[in-house]
């Protein structure tokens, strides 16, 4: 299995890829933005199973890096590092592509199991941009229309609408979205996807007389494939 990591912190880079080789992984290594974007586009496509993305990176943030890369349709599994530890970080890494994510200082063993769980996962190819009816989510430049019509959606709105759009048909209970687009751990009112629902209704269906999102009661919300 063939990794590429971009951190620019030399020692710790270092130090991943001879855990990494113990565990009987392959690690390119590239300590900037640029040169990461680099390698995770023009090596031979499929030679890397997984990228582990630092974000705060010079020449390109991790941040930038994923975007462009899901924006060129490279759909290999990343792997954010992040020294922080804010949830509208985390969402921002997942919006912008990411599959999962790690706060520094994290465990090494927890590094490894993550990465297995994401090559075994594999790399379905993702749309450009998702679309029920003439609702449009395009998940690289991190817009979302209506019609002819934009619609300013905050990080957090952005990240609830791409998952229910990614599982358009299908009933998704507030355990889901909270795993998905929160946090697996998070430990705060559950009743918090129901306000945010509830934002994303007023931007995208109530002033365009659609019922794009449906309550299923006692389950959880469907998105309507036609869009409403």
């Amino acid at each position: 299995m063939r990794i590429l990591l971009v951190e620019d912190e030399v020692g710790l880079a270092e130090t991943i890829r001879d855990g990494l080789a113990a565990e009987g992984f392959t690690t390119d290594l590239m300590f900037n933005g640029v040169d990461g974007l680099w390698a995770a586009t023009e090596t031979p496509h499929g030679a890397y199973d997984a990228v582990v993305l630092d974000i705060m990176l010079p020449g390109l943030s991790g941040y930038e890096v994923c975007r462009r890369l899901r924006h060129r349709e490279v759909w290999t599994p990343v792997l954010m590092l992040t020294a922080k530890d804010g949830d509208y970080d985390q969402a921002d890494a997942l919006d912008l592509g990411a599959d999962d994510y790690l706060t520094k200082p994290f465990s090494f063993v927890v590094l490894v199991a993550r990465l297995r769980a994401l090559i075994r996962r594999g790399a379905p190819e993702r749309p450009a941009v998702l679309a029920a009816g003439d609702l449009r989510l395009d998940p690289a430049r991190r817009r979302v229309t209506r019609g002819e019509d934009e619609v300013a959606v905050t990080p957090r709105e952005f990240a609830l609408l791409e998952f229910m759009m990614r599982n358009a048909g299908t009933v998704v209970t507030k355990t889901a979205v909270i795993e998905n687009v929160w946090d697996a751990n998070f430990d705060g009112d559950p009743n918090i996807v129901e306000v945010y629902v509830g934002y994303l209704r007023k931007k995208i269906d109530h002033p365009y007389d659609r019922s794009a999102i449906r309550t299923v009661r006692g389950v959880g919300y469907r998105l309507e494939p036609g869009g409403g």
